[in-house]
């Protein structure tokens, strides 16, 4: 019989692949509406704009933006942890285990 750690994982396991299913149809769908797009729409002229050299490339705001959600979550882990452990004594039959190992 699985343990509850098998079963969340392998739930996890199948909600990550179904992300990565539906990230796949959508970036399929967007590559052909820009195919589309791109064949019936004429070529824009560029435009010389000021300062335009020094706005972010769109990578690299997507990388920014990802380093700090990366950076945001380790935080969040990592206070998430220290809470279980600080409300670790309120757990039934724990407090008492715990105070002998301390010991």
């Amino acid at each position: 019989m699985p343990g509850i750690a098998t079963t969340q994982k392998e739930l996890q396991d199948q909600f990550l692949a179904t992300v990565r299913k539906g990230q796949e149809v959508a970036l399929d769908a967007i590559k052909r509406m820009v195919d589309t797009i791109h064949t019936i729409t004429p070529k824009l002229p560029s435009m010389d704009l000021p300062l335009v050299d020094r706005l972010p490339k769109p990578h690299e705001v997507v990388a920014r933006s990802y380093d700090f959600a990366e950076e945001f979550l380790g935080n969040q882990r990592k206070f998430a942890d220290e809470v279980v452990k600080a409300t670790a004594p309120l757990l039934p039959g724990k407090a008492e285990s715990e105070k002998a190992a301390a010991k």
